[in-house]
């Protein structure tokens, strides 16, 4: 074979080979782009609704200190719970979004935080309506429970936190 052909077809395998390597290397590179905006997606979903909860629980405990007078101001109950109520839906809003970015895990955990957060709403709720009747025989045994819960509740996001962190490839 003479050295002309020879070098050019080293030529044409060296090209090939480094052609190959390319598409290889721009392969990899798409998959690990992909995996870090999956990755900043299921972040931003978790944040928003980390930050959702945390609004919604502050208007909860507003709701609840507006309670623990004897005589409630009826004017700020309903404010405050009106408030609470709207914040709730967007908590809701928020979780639809980690169930749909995130693994089933975390939408497990999701679903035990908004289990938690009901069972609080509820208590929030009886309480409301004995304050509305003027009904106080139970208001110790209520704000008992709702302290229980509300211990429920603040578990269940912290557990949400730690799967959250374990879906997005943070160390936990």
């Amino acid at each position: 074979m003479d050295s002309g052909l020879a070098a050019l077809l080293g030529a044409a395998v060296g090209s090939a080979a480094t052609l190959g390597a390319a598409i290889v290397n721009g392969r990899a590179q798409a998959r690990s782009q992909h995996a870090q905006q999956s990755r900043q997606h299921r972040r931003d979903a978790y944040a928003r609704y980390l930050s959702a909860l945390h609004d919604r629980d502050l208007a909860m405990d507003a709701v609840l200190d507006a309670l623990r007078p004897d005589r409630p101001d009826l004017t700020a109950v309903e404010e405050r719970t009106a408030r609470f109520v709207t914040l709730a839906r967007e908590v809701h809003r928020t979780c639809e979004v980690v169930i749909l970015e995130g693994p089933a895990s975390v939408a497990a955990v999701a679903e035990r935080v908004t289990d938690a957060s009901a069972d609080l709403a509820y208590v929030m709720r009886t309480m409301a309506e004995d304050a509305r009747s003027g009904d106080t025989a139970r208001k110790a045994e209520r704000s008992a429970l709702a302290t229980q819960r509300e211990r429920v509740l603040y578990e269940a996001v912290k557990e949400f936190r730690l799967a959250a962190r374990a879906a997005i490839g943070q160390a936990v």
